[in-house]
């Protein structure tokens, strides 16, 4: 028996159409981390200047605003015209996916939070990535059940 395989057209031959509820989705996601940037920006600051400080009080914010507004449905995990298998990103470029990786680890330096300021600041940066990695592995999915809305709800539930 032999198998042939079919050549694959270029990735962009069929035009994308969006889910519905995306628009709404998306907009959501802006929403809720510019408020989780203010929240983080309203935190306790370090008694003295340092590298975590100001991380925190600067780049982890920008990290998380930049996530959300950045969250792409098309960014999502496909197989290449040679057959190859791309994770997506969800949108979220290395940079940014890399500050938010840091959070479990830079939270610990922060003694100056508390440790329930210390456990939502992970919770905010756990929930952007799995929101990310949910766009990633099923778009259509995490738009049209309401899943990506339950995460929006989740992070909320964090900055209460």
């Amino acid at each position: 028996m032999t198998i042939s395989h079919l050549p694959a057209g270029p990735t962009d031959d069929v035009p994308y159409e969006p889910w519905d509820g995306e628009d709404e989705a998306l907009a959501a996601a802006t929403a809720v981390g510019r408020r989780a940037a203010e929240w983080i920006r309203s935190l306790p600051q370090a008694s003295a200047p340092g590298p975590v400080g100001a991380w925190l009080l600067r780049d982890l914010p920008e990290a998380i605003e930049t996530a959300t507004a950045s969250l792409d449905p098309q960014d999502c995990d496909r197989m290449e015209p040679d057959g190859v298998m791309v994770d997506g990103m969800g949108g979220l470029d290395e940079e940014t996916r890399s500050a938010l990786a840091a959070v479990p680890c830079a939270v610990q330096d922060a003694r100056w939070l508390t440790p329930d300021q210390q456990m939502r600041l992970v919770a905010v940066a756990s929930l952007v990535t799995g929101a990310a990695r949910l766009l990633a592995e099923d778009p259509g999915t995490a738009i049209t059940t309401g899943e990506l809305s339950r995460m929006w709800a989740l992070l909320d539930h964090a900055l209460a």
